[in-house]
């Protein structure tokens, strides 16, 4: 180990994540935390639906079943836990990890952090009134779950107090990190500059596998996905740090692979907003140290601001999707008038026995290029998948529709071969709702070896937009335009979701090249390459630091999350279709790009 360092692995990007990061990571690590990330905010409908069902459930289980056969080990090596694997039940998490303890023959202390639930506040909130920070409307009447981002100041605090892990329900990501730096290191609430450096560590690894070269563009460069390594952080007091993974793994940790996680969802690179920070990631520069290693320095920050970022979740009717599967000639087309005419059959069935008309229909078929829209080639495959996705407030009438699409395979074109996974269920459809309110309306504790302690968080950031003044921009140089290559050859880029908006980030693989993947990359070309899913506006961030530009695009997921008809509904593939889009450069940089 380096000296003056903490290490730090990430076992967890998401609530079903692989549950081989934890022996990696206790067996190979070295470490002085593991901390798992398992909360998106559909996860929390879920986890409150659950915990409607049964008292005890309400938090993410995958936490215990993953780390209980390895507690000793983790005891003996001194590894602390942290995680937001509490959701909505935090007191039945710890209850169930100190019974695995007790299996296990060894003790911990268990702290956890209550304060982020605000559903018992429903009315309290409603009367404010708060208001949606998209559409400004006020709160709907179908609440499920209401929870604040709260930051890293009630980890920091609660590992003061001694203990070995720590449980916290809704945080930022990026908290579960940014907590244990600020106790190792004395880092203070006005150490920005240091909070936004432990911010950025946090966020590189939140995905785990993201930065290890999970869904990185140059895929086929990377070894042993079978065994992908997790990462680890090295971190300094000065803020630098290393990011890394355990020897003898899969994965690759480069420039691009990291540069690409560096933007992955973060909207304006100069204004990254968390609970106890405001970051400027724009120069923020990676260098390659060593195989499978990058140094990652120069993030600033801000004072926060006087607000927490509150999710909530309401239920909007009912959903069902349904895949089916078309062979044949003219498989497409079969398919097309498939889905048409089951939604015809079924308005007019709804009419006939009182139901309301759909609220959304959606036909997609899959083996045609759908997602590319008008960017699609002329396919004529002779296999697809039907996918029909609706909306309706009546459960009832989607249950007919479940029924009735049986019939398509007798009664209508010929090669339906069958219903992939069988008659499909109906859901409640789930929408976000997301608003701000003061810090100071959030009242945190934490609560370990039997005392509940009261948590003080700073309320007087007062940050905002105008603090950074200085309008980061690249030279204009003048460019030649010869010839015309794909952006894959010029550029890395990832994509991702943000409620409704689709977040494209773009790091060019040479300085040089930047110029023209600027040229040619315009808020106006991404708006009409993309105009099949936009309904809003395309913003564009410069990233100096990497090389990088970063677009924004409003409401181009259809609703996003559960409540979106679309295939991709978290933006996953709008970089890959992005990376096909022609880029005019010289006649020299496209016979070197051309010629690799």
């Amino acid at each position: 180990m380096r000296s003056r360092t903490i290490r730090i692995g990430c076992a967890s990007a998401f609530w079903g994540d692989s549950s081989s990061a934890v022996p990696q990571l206790v067996k190979k690590g070295s470490l002085n935390y593991l901390v798992f990330d398992y909360l998106a905010e559909v996860t929390m409908s879920i986890l409150a639906a659950a915990k409607l069902k049964n008292k005890d459930m309400g938090y993410a289980g995958d936490f215990i079943k993953h780390i209980s056969p390895y507690l000793s080990s983790i005891k003996k090596n001194g590894i602390k836990l942290i995680s937001n694997a509490g959701g909505l039940n935090l007191e039945a998490c710890r209850s169930a990890l100190q019974k695995e303890a007790e299996k296990a023959g060894v003790e911990f202390k268990i702290a956890i952090i209550n304060g982020d639930n605000l559903k018992n506040q429903e009315e309290k909130l409603r009367k404010i009134p708060v208001s949606d920070l998209d559409t400004g409307h006020p709160m709907p009447d179908t609440i499920i779950s209401i929870n604040a981002y709260l930051g890293a100041v009630p980890i920091k605090r609660a590992l003061e107090e001694g203990a070995d892990i720590v449980i916290t329900g809704r945080c930022v990501d990026s908290a579960v990190v940014l907590g244990p730096l600020m106790y190792e290191f004395g880092w203070s609430t006005s150490d920005y500059d240091l909070l936004a450096s432990g911010t950025l560590a946090g966020h590189i690894v939140d995905c785990a596998t993201q930065c290890t070269g999970g869904n990185f563009t140059d895929w086929q460069m990377v070894p042993g996905f079978d065994d992908m390594g997790f990462p680890i952080l090295e971190i300094e007091k000065n803020g630098n740090f290393i990011v890394t993974k355990p020897r003898d793994t899969g994965g690759l940790i480069n420039k691009g692979a990291v540069a690409e996680q560096l933007l992955y969802e973060i909207g304006d690179p100069k204004a990254y907003i968390v609970p106890d920070v405001v970051c400027n990631f724009a120069e923020v520069k990676i260098e390659e140290t060593c195989h499978n290693e990058v140094k990652i320095t120069g993030a600033k920050g801000y004072p926060p601001t006087e607000s927490y970022k509150v999710c909530a979740t309401f239920q909007d009717g009912y959903h069902l999707s349904i895949p089916v599967v078309i062979g044949g000639i003219n498989a497409a087309e079969k398919a097309q008038l498939i889905g048409e005419s089951i939604i015809k059959k079924t308005s007019r069935m709804f009419r006939e026995a009182g139901y309301l008309e759909y609220t959304d229909t959606h036909i997609s078929i899959l083996g045609t290029e759908s997602i590319y829209g008008h960017n699609a080639k002329n396919l004529n495959p002779r296999e697809v998948v039907l996918r029909l996705k609706v909306t309706h407030s009546q459960k009832e009438a989607l249950i007919l529709l479940s029924r009735e699409i049986a019939h398509a395979a007798t009664g209508m074109a010929p090669g339906l071969i069958s219903l992939l996974g069988g008659r499909q269920t109906v859901s409640p459809l789930i929408r976000l709702y997301s608003f701000l309110i003061p810090k100071n309306l959030v009242h945190i504790t934490l609560d370990i070896n039997s005392k509940i302690i009261p948590i003080e968080i700073p309320t007087d950031g007062g940050y905002s937009l105008q603090d950074d003044s200085s309008a980061l921009s690249f030279p204009e140089p003048s460019i030649t335009i010869e010839k015309e290559v794909p952006l894959i050859l010029l550029a890395y880029a990832r994509s991702g979701d943000k409620g409704d908006d689709v977040l494209i980030g773009v790091i060019a693989r040479e300085n040089e090249f930047l110029p023209y993947i600027r040229a040619s990359l315009t808020t106006e070309v991404i708006s009409s390459y993309f105009s099949h899913v936009l309904k809003g506006k395309v913003s564009r961030f410069e990233v100096p630091g990497i090389s990088g530009l970063n677009f924004q695009l409003k409401h181009a997921l259809g609703g996003g999350g559960m409540a979106s008809l679309f295939i991709d509904s978290q933006g996953k593939s709008y970089a890959q279709q992005l990376l096909d889009i022609p880029i005019g450069v010289p006649a020299n940089i496209a016979e070197m790009v051309l010629s690799k």
